[in-house]
């Protein structure tokens, strides 16, 4: 680890002045803290949506959040799929509660821009895409992105109270608002962990 010099500059002028004050108790908890504030730790914070059934389905799950060095990473994990290919984005609002999952309310579309396909133009901040679930009814999918943010003030990137919708069918990325990927099969609300 190496200290920068205005931090050694500062200790030894801490340690002067606390010799001159014979203070010597406020040295070490003081140099310390300086030399602990110069390391570069990453600031990483945590989210989650627990994926709960919807409309009769088997589907459940976790989608994780983690975003460190204002990078956000996705992972989901959803079991009780049919096998293909299941439409996933975020809606605007983290609420669950109707079995048919409108509560929800429709896609996160903060940038009001047509709904895509992800990381093509246009899309908007909600399309993450497809999820391809397994002969198993098993499916993953992960997104890291610079567009999310884990409870900043940024209401355009703050993914915090919105909620993760899984699709009976897939996103055919084109038709607006939201892909005519069918049925709310399952919901969760991201929580700040």
């Amino acid at each position: 680890m190496s200290i920068p010099l205005i931090i050694i500059t500062e200790i030894q002028f801490i340690i002067k002045m606390n010799y001159k004050m014979k203070n010597y108790l406020f040295i070490l908890p003081l140099a310390a803290f300086i030399v602990g504030c110069s390391n570069n730790k990453t600031f990483t914070l945590k989210a989650a949506a627990g994926i709960m059934s919807k409309n009769s389905s088997d589907a459940s799950g976790t989608v994780t959040f983690i975003e460190t060095d204002g990078k956000v990473t996705m992972t989901a994990n959803i079991s009780g799929l049919t096998p293909g290919n299941h439409a996933i984005h975020i809606h605007a609002v983290g609420d669950c509660s109707k079995d048919d999952g409108s509560s929800a309310g429709g896609h996160w579309n903060p940038i009001n821009v047509d709904h895509g396909k992800w990381g093509s133009t246009p899309f908007h901040n909600g399309d993450i895409g497809n999820i391809l679930a397994d002969e198993n009814g098993i499916g993953t999918i992960s997104r890291k992105t610079d567009l999310w943010c884990i409870n900043c003030a940024d209401e355009a990137k703050n993914i915090i109270g919105k909620a993760i919708i899984i699709h009976e069918g897939s996103d055919d990325y084109s038709s607006q608002p939201s892909g005519a990927a069918g049925a709310r099969i399952g919901c969760g609300e991201i929580i700040q962990q």
